[in-house]
């Protein structure tokens, strides 16, 4: 699609959208449990701090945070140390944070395909285009 801006955000906010298509669409697919609003409040928060401190770094470094640009540093540390995609991950978990909310069994497919394509579009488009060696 040419002239759509192709963000990770935003293919975020279309994995919430297919959360709540399907929550109007398939209703019989969604339950309720007290325990699991706890997990995932407890999901939303891990991974709001996840999305703080990765966004922090990119600040210190004075590098550009959107994947289609050129960075001016690689980020080894916070969040990276762990992963090298922190707010990828953290994407995810918000995906997933509002699947469990909502009961919703197709909201864990929907994180399912925000993964492959976070990982598919953004993080292997990286590799690519960056040379490991010299």
């Amino acid at each position: 699609m040419k002239g759509f801006p192709d963000l990770p955000p935003l293919w975020w906010l279309g994995s919430i959208g297919l959360i709540y298509l399907g929550k109007y669409l398939l209703p019989g697919w969604h339950f309720t449990l007290f325990v699991l609003n706890v997990v995932s409040w407890l999901f939303l928060v891990a991974a709001l701090g996840l999305i703080g401190r990765s966004t922090l770094w990119f600040f210190r470094k004075k590098t550009p945070i959107e994947p289609n640009h050129q960075p001016k540093d690689l980020i080894v540390e916070g969040p990276y140390q762990l992963s090298r995609n922190p707010i990828y991950l953290a994407l995810v978990m918000l995906t997933i944070a509002s699947a469990i909310g909502h009961g919703s069994v197709l909201g864990i497919g929907a994180a399912m395909l925000l993964w492959k394509v976070l990982d598919r579009r953004f993080a292997e488009q990286y590799f690519k285009q960056t040379r490991r060696w010299f």
